[in-house]
């Protein structure tokens, strides 16, 4: 999955699996949500969107299943108690 920063108020980076229709969202706060059943060109259309955050209030946010994954930090556990291996790329 590659990892996009964007300039956004409310995304800090977008990564896609188009293989798996799987979103990944990290948001200015740090915490860090995967989204399913997301296409390629929804993906396409929130890179390309003046504002990513209406453009995911107004397409993503309460349409698709949904987890969150904690926060992306490299030198941190998350707050689940993990390895905190996953990383910013």
């Amino acid at each position: 999955m590659r990892v996009c920063t964007v300039e956004s108020t409310t995304l800090a980076t977008v990564a896609y699996d188009e293989a798996h229709e799987l979103l990944q969202l990290e948001f200015c706060s740090g915490v860090v949500y995967l989204y399913f059943g997301v296409s390629a060109a929804m993906h396409q259309a929130l890179l390309g969107a003046p504002s990513k955050g209406r453009y995911f209030n107004q397409t993503i946010r309460g349409r698709f299943p949904f987890r969150p994954i904690g926060e992306l930090y490299t030198d941190a556990p998350n707050a689940q108690g993990g390895s905190g291996a996953v990383g910013r790329r």
